[in-house]
């Protein structure tokens, strides 16, 4: 009796050391085994594994891709601008030893790695490059990264920058950069329509020109197309040649009236006569009584008026002659 006891303290004592000898290692995982603090060479994979109780210690390293947010850098870009910008990393574990030896905590080691590499990404680069050109800077980004971790058995599938704040003031300006390129471009389009709408009019007016019908179709066209619509208003079409007919009509009535005025002009000034010098008028000389000249009959005391008579040569008046008349001897 004493025998079975002993042989089922040994059993149950056996069964314990296995016991607590074995271990699940899950697929996501690889063992990584300590014997006496030594790390063993050999990985042990997916599945019931056995340890040695007491002696052997087994770490287990998830080997699945993490996705890790890099947390926000306050950074200024090459062109002197303030930008916060943060990033994902996305990365796993490729070799479990020295992701378990090399490194302490793996997971911190990455994390801040990420954020010095996103620090100095941002110092090289200009704010252009930081909105259009993120996939160069996120190759540049995960090279960086890469490199140290590749000692501690991490491999880097990607980093990729999430999103890149900017000041107000420059968020302003960007916008207006923006409005006027769109504006730039409104203009230059609607110019282009104009130049070939204008080509197509000078196609369209020289087939024209060719046959005047093409013309006149063309305004009855017009017309059924204003007609066709519900208005009351009345369009009466002209010929354009009508109109061309007034214009030049005036152009040539307005050029003659000018023409002729500048004609007549020219005659008057060659026809006018030169002025001839005018002569000195020469003094009169007075005629002298004449000693024997009889006083008139007005100048007479009592004398009736009558017609004076006319002056005979010796200066005596003549009955009948002409009042105000004398003849000089």
């Amino acid at each position: 009796m004493d025998i079975n006891i002993v042989l089922i303290v040994i059993a149950f004592v056996l069964f314990v050391v296995v016991a607590t000898g074995m271990r699940i290692v899950n697929q996501i995982e690889r063992g990584v085994v300590f014997r006496f603090g030594q790390a063993q060479k050999e990985i042990r994979q997916p599945g019931l594994r056995f340890l040695i109780p007491v002696v052997d210690r087994m770490r287990k390293v998830n080997v699945q891709i993490v996705t890790m947010p890099v947390p926000t850098q306050e950074g200024i870009t090459r062109d002197n601008v303030s930008v916060r910008v943060d990033a994902v990393a996305y990365f796993r574990v490729q070799d479990p030893m020295r992701a378990a030896v090399e490194v302490q905590n793996y997971l911190f080691a990455v994390e801040q790695v990420s954020q010095t590499s996103l620090r100095s990404i941002i110092g090289k680069s200009e704010l252009d490059d930081l909105l259009t050109n993120r996939e160069e800077l996120n190759k540049g980004l995960a090279l960086m990264i890469d490199s140290p971790a590749l000692g501690w058995g991490i491999h880097i599938d990607r980093v990729e920058i999430k999103d890149v704040q900017l000041p107000e003031a420059m968020k302003r300006s960007i916008a207006r950069q923006a409005e006027a390129e769109r504006e730039r471009r409104s203009r230059v389009i609607v110019a282009d329509g104009e130049l070939l709408a204008a080509r197509k009019l000078a196609d369209a007016s020289g087939i024209m020109s060719q046959t005047p019908a093409a013309l006149q179709l063309r305004l009855l066209q017009t017309v059924v197309e204003v007609a066709a619509e519900k208005n009351s208003t009345l369009i009466m079409p002209l010929p354009v040649e009508l109109l061309r007919f007034f214009d030049r009509a005036t152009t040539q009535g307005a050029a003659g009236a000018t023409a002729q005025g500048e004609a007549g002009t020219a005659d008057a000034e060659r026809i006018q006569p030169e002025p001839e010098p005018r002569q000195e008028a020469l003094p009169r000389s007075e005629p002298e009584p004449q000693p024997d000249a009889l006083p008139r009959p007005e100048q007479q005391p009592g004398a009736l008026p009558g017609p004076e008579p006319e002056q005979q040569p010796d200066g005596l008046s003549r009955p009948g002659s002409v009042p105000g008349q004398a003849t000089l001897g």
